[in-house]
């Protein structure tokens, strides 16, 4: 009877072992509170050139709406989640108290820092040249911080 069940007991312990210190996870979206899906999207889409992911009505009043930049592949999306109330509502444009919330990373941060620029994206941070790269502080639409980052 041993025999027989060594090898279940070993296949067993095996794949718990894989699982315990080989498991994998990463974050599928951040979402972001928006106070109308259209004009999100529109700025997203438009002014920092992301794709639209997917738009998928839930209800009358809810959307499924994911965005992430061009170039992504197998990263985080952007899920534009339309405030409902005044509690949600009052965190608009503000999730983080001020600080930066989100960094965009580049591969040329000045062909996209001038293209903003020219698309009118405001900066709340002139760029700068830091041990870890270029990098400037921009709002959205709503005045969320982001960083654009070059890494050095």
């Amino acid at each position: 009877m041993k025999i027989v069940y060594a090898p279940v007991l070993a296949l067993i312990l095996a794949l718990l072992l894989h699982h315990i210190f080989y498991m994998k996870q990463q974050l599928a979206h951040i979402a972001l509170v928006v106070a109308d899906y259209d004009e999100a999207i529109a700025f997203y889409t438009t002014k920092l050139q992301f794709n639209l992911v997917e738009d998928t009505q839930l209800s009358n009043t809810k959307r499924w709406v994911l965005v992430a930049p061009k170039g992504l592949q197998n990263g985080c999306n952007i899920l534009l989640a339309k405030a409902e109330g005044n509690q949600q509502l009052s965190r608009v444009g503000n999730q983080t108290g001020g600080r930066v919330f989100l960094f965009l990373y580049t591969d040329d941060f000045w062909r996209d820092y001038h293209q903003m620029r020219a698309d009118g994206i405001e900066f709340a941070r002139e760029p700068l040249k830091e041990a870890y790269g270029t990098v400037a502080v921009f709002k959205d639409l709503y005045g969320n911080l982001w960083d654009l980052i070059q890494p050095s």
